[in-house]
């Protein structure tokens, strides 16, 4: 056959490809339970595709002996057989240079006119082994080479050569592997937990299945099945049906395309899709920590060569609990253990837990199995057992998880199952709901030597937002269920009230510290009487409300428990105990004694000084309207974020502490801070303008965004009215909320500004001219006035680059 033609053959072949590919596309494009044969059928014709290409690269018909020792294999995905509408084809020639020379400029040419996207390379057999040896990532994709056309022998013999250098090396491969599993699982996060996630390459997406084939063909340790093959299945369906959704290869899962995606696979809504996918990536996840632990016991006993079924050394079995062994670093069920027993199970959780162990999977089918349910309400020993899983802190997440897998959580404690993988609209959140409530109690448990009944505080913090999913406030919603389950779960009809108080208050002090202010007397007595009505002596309680608030926080992520709210938080639980103690404490001025030397000070003061991982901007100056509005302005020109912010004023001074956040590089120096006010004050800078050319000049693609909300709290301050602003943060919000309570009139006497992810909650204490509380006429106004500043398009769209 000639050059040309062969290149007629590869143009009439891709033609008809093409037409192929449409047509089975179009056959099963969005067909629930065809996934599965699309892609096995999608592999099947563009192996007969490139069957034909390789014969008219290499000169021949398509029949016959292949007239060079060439081989045409694919590797990856391809290999798998797992391609996806978008996907790139994987594909690597394999011969001798004087070879594939003349093959491989005719192949690959028609497939990149074809419009697919080409993985491609040219190797010999020893440069395909020795490339896989060198990379990891190269090693798995060939660990999955398949023949396409040419020579098998040369395909088989790559397979082999490489099958055997994986294995003699594995022990030394197999960190390097699992290195970088755990660098993807830092910068794409996890599948479970993610509102986006990548399907692909976020930890527990669909690379993990290949990791897993890899662990297996390493011959150290065995790996899970059954569910992790399920879960690598349904994220390669999701994947299709987001290819053909957007006509893109993405692998990212982003919050727009989710409806559609729902709709054509058949979910009710897009969280229960997203639910379906976090489910699918805790399967693989738990999949690969078992494997990966089984790696670890194992590698030391093939080190050594021995027997990884321990022959010729005796099987050491260690009792933890009745009924429960630890054995190989496992912890099993005894020989003699009474599988009729309903608390053997939670008794086999907390030994594991406790001695830092992992069930063995063999236990948890065991447990799965068991026919004994435990009793309502639970007997004493079931509710230690629990509390002593619960205590065992981090050790206990690989426990809990290994029975969630199993669905043994959803039997033991009623209304589980609706919690597990509940998606957190928020992203301030880093878990799902059920994986939060398990963090919370994992970070409980470093808090119990600070409270008189840790057992509560634990349980507390499993079940303190158990309310999330359900219409209206989770936690006036989760009240009743947290009865439930703690009578459920065996505790008295005290222990059940304290249990109920301590969810009922864990917003408390943090909702507190951060949006009221510490000086007033109203905010400290509003929390004392809170803890005075619970079931506990008011310090008792104030002490779980206080170690809850933390563990929340912690569980919830970075921005919801930074060293300044924890500071607020620790003051405000503090000045509740000395109130309760009797104490009577003197107003202290912002800053201590040196805040009251800068108040005593005349003229501008600005200091910027680092803040920990922030910076800390400190304005002294001449109490005046708008005065604040000024200093955000300022701030908001020289590209200083606010991250929080405490305003106080006394006589004719007010001191301002920011913390700001520089969007690039270091912060301006005070000097130039001091100089823009400086210029503000005295009307040569127009901070609007320049705010809105600067909105102009970066703005972004717009993102919609919920209304802006200001409300009026009653009875947050005896001598002063308080208002609470709600919205998206963006570069002139501030400013914008300055402006307005300044063209009122109104005096700010302090505020507290909090920022969490991209979204603001700031509180401001106003007065009159006179230094008192506005009459009710005057602060509907004002509520007014600061949401018609904030309303309208540009609180509803908010740039992506400035968030």
């Amino acid at each position: 056959m000639t050059r040309s033609e062969g290149g007629a053959v590869a143009l009439e072949a891709t033609a008809r490809f093409r037409t192929a590919r449409e047509a089975l596309f179009e056959a099963t494009v969005h067909q629930v339970g065809a996934h599965g044969v699309r892609r096995t059928a999608y592999a099947d014709l563009v192996d007969g595709w490139l069957v034909e290409l390789y014969a008219a690269a290499a000169g021949r018909g398509t029949a016959g002996e292949p007239e060079r020792p060439v081989a045409l294999a694919a590797v990856g995905g391809h290999g798998r057989r797992e391609l996806a509408p978008g996907s790139d084809l994987d594909l690597v020639l394999i011969g001798n240079p004087r070879d594939t020379a003349a093959v491989a400029d005719a192949l690959w040419y028609p497939i990149w006119d074809s419009g697919l996207r080409l993985d491609h390379s040219v190797r010999t057999i020893d440069q395909a082994v020795t490339v896989a040896r060198e990379d990891v990532r190269a090693g798995l994709g060939l660990l999955d080479v398949r023949h396409v056309a040419g020579d098998p022998i040369v395909t088989a013999t790559v397979r082999e050569r490489w099958l055997r250098t994986w294995r003699a090396s594995a022990l030394n491969m197999l960190p390097e592997l699992r290195a970088m599993g755990n660098r993807r699982a830092q910068q794409q996060g996890h599948v479970a937990w993610l509102l986006e996630p990548d399907l692909k390459d976020s930890y527990g997406g669909i690379r993990e299945a290949t990791v897993l084939r890899a662990i297996a063909a390493s011959w150290v340790a065995d790996v899970p099945h059954g569910d992790a093959a399920r879960a690598h299945a349904h994220l390669l369906d999701v994947r299709d049906e987001l290819h053909l959704v957007t006509g893109r290869a993405t692998d990212r899962l982003v919050l727009q395309e989710q409806p559609a995606i729902a709709a054509v696979m058949g979910y009710e809504n897009a969280d229960a899709l997203l639910r379906s996918v976090g489910a699918a990536g805790r399967s693989l996840s738990y999949a690969l920590d078992v494997a990966w632990h089984r790696v670890d016991q194992a590698a030391p006993a093939k080190r050594s060569r021995l027997s990884l079924k321990g022959r010729g050394r005796e099987v050491v079995r260690t009792p933890l609990a009745d009924g429960v062994v630890e054995q190989g670093g496992e912890v099993v069920l005894a020989r003699e253990a009474d599988l009729e027993d309903p608390t053997l199970g939670l008794r086999a959780a907390a030994a594991a837990a406790q001695n830092g162990l992992r069930l063995a999977p063999v236990t948890v089918e065991r447990i799965a199995a068991s026919q004994a349910s435990l009793p309502a309400p639970w007997p004493r020993s079931a509710r230690e057992a629990f509390v002593s899983l619960l205590g065992a802190g981090p050790a206990a997440v690989p426990v809990w998880e290994a029975l969630d897998q199993a669905g043994i959580w959803s039997r033991w404690i009623d209304g589980w199952s609706r919690l597990r993988g509940l998606p957190q609209h928020n992203p301030v959140h880093r878990f799902t709901v059920d994986r939060h409530l398990v963090e919370a109690a994992v970070q409980a448990a470093a808090l119990t030597r600070r409270v008189n009944r840790p057992d509560l505080l634990l349980v507390g913090a499993l079940l303190h937002d158990v309310g999330k999913g359900l219409p209206g406030d989770h936690t006036e919603q989760g009240i009743p269920l947290v009865e439930t389950m703690a009578r459920a779960m065996g505790f008295d009809v005290d222990d059940v009230a304290v249990i109920v108080d301590l969810c009922r208050h864990h917003l408390l002090l943090p909702d507190t510290a951060t949006r009221r202010d510490l000086e007033d007397p109203a905010t400290v007595a509003g929390v004392v009487e809170q803890m005075r009505s619970s079931a506990l002596s008011g310090a008792e309680m104030l002490d779980l409300v206080a170690a809850l608030s933390e563990a929340d926080a912690k569980a919830t992520g970075p921005a919801a428990w930074t060293e300044w709210r924890a500071a607020l938080i620790n003051e405000l639980a503090e000045r509740a105990h000395a109130v309760m103690r009797g104490e009577v404490r003197e107003p202290e001025p912002p800053l201590g004694s040196g805040g009251r030397d800068r108040m005593a000070t005349d003229g501008l003061i600005v200091e910027v000084v680092p803040d920990r991982s922030a910076w800390q901007v400190t304005v002294v100056a001449d109490d005046r309207p708008g005065l604040m509005a000024d200093v955000a302005g300022v701030l908001s020109v020289n590209r200083l974020a606010v991250r929080a912010a405490r305003l106080h004023t006394q006589g004719a001074r007010a001191l301002q502490i920011w913390t700001v956040q520089p969007m690039f590089g270091d912060p301006p120096g005070a000097a130039r801070l001091r100089s823009d006010l400086m210029r503000a004050f005295e009307d040569r800078l127009d901070l609007a303008a320049r705010l809105l050319q600067r909105d102009e000049a970066y703005a972004g693609v717009a993102i919609p965004v919920a209304e802006p909300s200001v409300l009026a709290i009653e009875g947050a301050s005896r001598d002063a009215s308080v208002i609470e602003v709600r919205a998206h943060d963006g570069a002139a919000l501030l400013h914008r909320i300055g402006a307005a309570l300044a063209g009122t009139g109104v005096a700010v006497r302090s505020a507290r500004v909090s920022t969490m992810g991209s979204e603001a909650v700031d509180v401001f204490y106003v007065t009159d001219a006179y230094g008192a509380a506005l009459d009710d006429a005057a602060l509907a106004r004002l509520v007014d006035s600061v949401q018609g500043a904030l309303s309208g398009p540009a609180s509803q769209e908010q740039p992506s680059s400035l968030d």
